[in-house]
């Protein structure tokens, strides 16, 4: 077991680091002397007139195993992605500065990660965050769920080790309590009856590790993009052996960013006859339009549901504007992580893939 630790965040995500906080106190094995609070970092961020920033530390952090959770997608105190990370960037030279033994940095959602793409004349925006990070002095970096695998190998694991944490399991174990439930309808209706479907040929490893899941069938879409234009879809196509009139599809992805791609998926669904459509994407990004598309869907009653994760904020506002969204907690996991690696232990457990029918199973012997 190491030392000591103490988690920290910047203000980006002061509300979850609470939340994790709450999980790791209700962890049975945890010593009486962190439960009283002080492992809790404190922060202070200073804006000067200019625009330029400080960060402070106000609590001894000297030889502790530092926890640092940061964000820069939506948040509740509404920063900017550029303010999130450059408060990041100060954060990490601060708590360097604070001597600790070392600094894990936990961005359950890693905005840049989309920007892996390495042609001879753009900026990655992925790569120069690494190299910032690593120059600034973090030793382990854990994410939930990157764009693609390759964003994985941006990261030089002899430099900064990498977490690249599959948050999938969180999203099938919901839909498992709530939308199957028991073993005879994943039986009878899951394995015939349901489709998973994936936004683009890129996402058809997500979208099979859903189908395996659930011991049901895989669809796949093949989108046609102008790359002149961001978050622009021209036409999709849909690839599937089995039939799709009356089926129950669950369109699945990383994230839903603008919502232009589910938009035109559910209406080429629809078309095809399907019966109700679904939606888990791990992040919640819901930038622009992405509210009112969604919102839209729902209301002519082409869209029933969407389940996401808390890994970037659904203030009430969106909440209220989709009653049909289900945000899930991942707050659980994240402080089984550090549980895990606080006492030395392997993070293999939450590599191996989800399965619906020993996870039901298992479930059988509480009733």
């Amino acid at each position: 077991m190491r030392g000591n630790f103490a988690l920290c965040s910047t203000r980006s995500m002061e509300d979850y680091v609470q939340r994790v906080a709450y999980q790791l106190e209700t962890f049975p094995d945890f010593h009486t002397e962190v439960k009283s609070g002080s492992y809790i970092g404190k922060l202070r961020t200073l804006v000067f007139a200019d625009g330029e920033m400080e960060v402070e530390v106000h609590s001894s952090l000297r030889g502790k195993d530092v926890f640092l959770f940061a964000n820069a997608g939506r948040n509740d105190q509404q920063l900017s992605v550029a303010d999130s990370k450059m408060e990041l960037y100060h954060t990490i030279d601060a708590l360097r500065r604070a001597q600790p033994s070392r600094i894990t940095l936990f961005e359950p959602y890693c905005s840049c990660s989309r920007s892996d793409r390495t042609t001879r004349r753009n900026s990655v925006g992925l790569f120069m965050h690494y190299k910032t990070l690593t120059t600034l002095g973090i030793d382990h970096f854990i994410t939930y769920q990157l764009h693609s695998d390759k964003s994985r190998t941006v990261f030089d694991p002899a430099v900064c080790a990498i977490d690249d944490v599959p948050a999938n399991s969180l999203l099938e174990e919901y839909i498992s309590d709530n939308f199957i439930k028991t073993m005879e309808t994943l039986e009878q209706t899951v394995s015939e009856d349901w489709l998973f479907c994936s936004v683009d040929a890129g996402g058809e490893s997500v979208a099979r590790t859903y189908a395996r899941a659930f011991g049901s069938q895989l669809m796949i879409a093949h989108k046609t993009r102008n790359y002149h234009k961001a978050n622009t879809v021209e036409s999709i196509n849909i690839l599937s052996d089995s039939p799709v009139q009356g089926k129950t599809v669950w369109i699945v992805d990383d994230m839903i960013d603008t919502g232009g791609s589910v938009y035109t998926l559910v209406k080429e669904l629809k078309k095809r006859g399907v019966g109700s459509i679904h939606i888990a994407a791990i992040h919640p990004v819901f930038s622009g339009p992405a509210v009112s598309r969604l919102k839209e869907l729902y209301d002519a009653g082409l869209l029933e549901s969407i389940v996401c994760t808390d890994t970037v904020s659904c203030p009430p506002d969106v909440r209220e504007a989709m009653p049909f969204l289900h945000v899930v907690s991942s707050a659980r996991l994240s402080a089984e992580i550090i549980m895990r690696i606080h006492e030395e232990k392997s993070l293999a457990p939450f590599f191996e893939p989800f399965d619906a029918w020993n996870y039901l199973s298992s479930m059988k012997l509480f009733i």
